[in-house]
């Protein structure tokens, strides 16, 4: 049986992994070793880790941070959104700064509605889960064999992660590179900075709309 031969890992792998994650380099050195020079694999080892180490910090205070804004069509919309973390020299770095930047952008084009599941209306939910319930039925309504109950209600469950990608800032995919959702973002600075960061709040307006 033939084994796979070993990738020599390079000085510009490691810079070229670097720069697309802005991971440390013994990291991007160690991933890529695992991955065996597989660049994308390396890239969704470290976007694993990131979102374990980020997991673990969620606990931790943060009470520092920055509320940024960003202006789009000519001042038609605007946003404001405020990103937290744990210490004021993390909060006034250029990473923390460009993620709040490109969060407010986000939210300008994406227009979510909450920042995270837990946030969304239970009658939100109920409403959304007695639609897709209702439009099963209609298609089951011909057959002569019916779905499960319980497979019908992973059925649903799997359309709400829908909606959630939707509306919801965190699950929604990035609009810079949509491989990546907002909070997979926020868990990649955490893992860079070591601290715990979250999106606590935004407020988007639009020109001639009224708010709730």
């Amino acid at each position: 049986m033939m084994t796979e031969m070993a990738i020599e890992i390079t000085a510009a792998m490691v810079k070229q992994l670097r720069d697309k994650t802005g991971a440390g380099m013994m990291e991007c050195k160690a991933v890529l070793s695992e991955a065996n020079g597989n660049m994308e694999e390396a890239i969704t080892l470290l976007r694993k880790r990131g979102l374990a180490q980020a997991a673990k910090r969620a606990g931790r205070t943060t009470a520092q941070g920055m509320i940024g804004s960003y202006i789009h069509l000519g001042g038609r919309i605007g946003v404001l959104v405020e990103i937290n973390c744990e210490s004021d020299f993390v909060a006034r770095t250029d990473d923390f700064n460009n993620l709040v930047k490109e969060v407010a952008m986000h939210v300008a084009a994406a227009d979510p509605k909450w920042v995270r599941r837990e946030d969304v209306p239970a009658d939100a939910v109920e409403k959304e889960k007695a639609i897709y319930r209702a439009q099963i039925e209609k298609e089951e309504a011909d057959r002569e064999k019916k779905k499960p109950a319980n497979v019908i209600d992973k059925i649903i469950e799997g359309k709400l992660g829908s909606f959630y990608s939707q509306f919801v800032l965190v699950d929604q995919p990035s609009i810079r590179d949509t491989a990546v959702t907002i909070g997979q973002l926020v868990a990649q600075a955490s893992a860079k900075t070591g601290e715990n960061i979250q999106i606590s709040r935004f407020v988007r307006f639009r020109v001639g709309e009224a708010g709730e």
